[in-house]
């Protein structure tokens, strides 16, 4: 061999490792959820799922034989925690995606900056206005070109509600919610959609989401008769208002919303005061009461397996939020083996997301609607006798 091919051949075999070491540098998603702080019952397991989904993700051949490596903070339930961690996730991390919050507030809290970093996330929270833009009222949403959420939107879920209730005939509604942007994002929707569909709202009260006692609230709605008590929260609140509701004998129906169908909600209420209570679900929740032509049964039947064989189940037990972060990875990594992680071609390859069978849903996302879940994405359950029964 010449001496003088040597130092050529030197270097096509250098090039040809750093192009294979670069092909198989893992992509950086960032991933943050409430692993500490009030919403931890949510957070933590969220996190697990999204360790769980990436897992199965990587062993399946990755994102075009590159893995997924997931950048995780935990947001401890605070909006400046939520706004430093993804400052670090843009400048730091140099992370190509973001899936999560846990929280509404947490998810607004990061929202204009991952919005104008340009960065495609994915949020797990269930409030409409991270993926709201524009004025609507008093409120300015601001854009959301780049943001996307898993969860349904409270006005798919208000719409739920509002659909049993015209159907069961109950018009005159009394409604208690939380102060938070969550709670203020229900009532919105409530007080818009409520009367449109005939219902009349015959009383209307709040509280702040780390109130331990919401009698005299609910006091102030026995006392203007409603048909029907809706309640907006999420996390423990919505348990002492069932609690606080059997105690002062107020027997109209309890509604909530779609965050808290949760084997937890029952513990912290107690049987008696959560037996009859009502409220929209993911299908998860009653996913062996489905009909076996529905999709998303074996999807669902498999995010079970292996929860329960990663024995998830023996401390968290499954909940309405379980499977946000699943179908959250599963969106981003169906766009990433269209478009490339490229931050323009994702961002456009998620928006054209079209019949991704999830466990929360069959999502068809649109430029128009950053979630992509309707009506039937949510079933209605009732709790009897400790179970999760699916209403027709």
């Amino acid at each position: 061999m010449s001496r003088k091919l040597i130092p050529s051949i030197l270097a096509a075999l250098l090039l040809l490792g750093f192009s294979t070491a670069w092909a198989e540098e893992p992509i950086k998603i960032g991933a943050f959820f409430d692993l500490s702080g009030p919403a931890a019952a949510i957070g933590a397991p969220t996190k697990l799922v999204a360790e769980m989904v990436t897992t199965k993700i990587n062993d399946e051949g990755g994102i075009n034989g590159r893995k997924i490596e997931l950048v995780m903070a935990d947001a401890e339930s605070d909006p400046t925690k939520a706004a430093a961690i993804v400052k670090k996730f843009i400048n730091v991390d140099k992370v190509v995606a973001v899936v999560g919050p846990t929280r509404t507030d947490t998810g607004m809290a990061a929202k204009k900056m991952l919005e104008e970093a340009q960065i495609p996330t994915i949020m797990t929270v269930g409030g409409d206005p991270v993926i709201m833009e524009g004025k609507m009222g008093n409120m300015d949403f601001g854009a959301a070109r780049w943001i996307f959420k898993s969860p349904q939107r409270s006005s798919v879920a208000v719409g739920k509600v509002l659909e049993y209730l015209k159907n069961n005939g109950l018009k005159k509604v009394a409604l208690i919610t939380s102060s938070d942007s969550f709670g203020r994002d229900g009532l919105r929707w409530l007080e818009k959609m409520g009367p449109e569909t005939g219902l009349e709202i015959v009383a209307k009260e709040s509280f702040e989401p780390s109130d331990t006692d919401m009698t005299a609230q609910l006091t102030k709605i026995k006392a203007a008769g409603p048909q029907a008590v809706v309640c907006w929260t999420i996390g423990p609140a919505g348990s002492i208002v069932a609690k606080n509701r059997l105690q002062i004998g107020l027997e109209a129906p309890l509604f909530q919303c779609h965050g808290l169908p949760d084997p937890m909600y029952i513990k912290l209420a107690g049987a008696e005061a959560a037996e009859g209570n009502l409220m929209p679900s993911t299908k998860l929740m009653a996913w062996e009461q489905l009909p076996d032509t529905d999709p998303q049964k074996p999807v669902i039947a498999e995010f079970v397996k292996l929860y329960a064989a990663n024995k998830y189940d023996e401390k968290f037990p499954i909940n309405t939020h379980s499977g946000y972060a699943w179908d959250a990875l599963m969106i981003l990594s169906g766009a990433m083996k269209k478009a490339g992680v490229e931050k323009d071609a994702l961002r456009a390859a998620i928006e054209s997301t079209t019949g991704l069978v999830g466990v929360s849903g069959v999502f068809n996302i649109t430029a128009q609607d950053h979630n992509g879940l309707g009506l039937d994405s949510l079933v209605m359950v009732k709790i009897e006798k400790g179970k999760w029964v699916l209403q027709k």
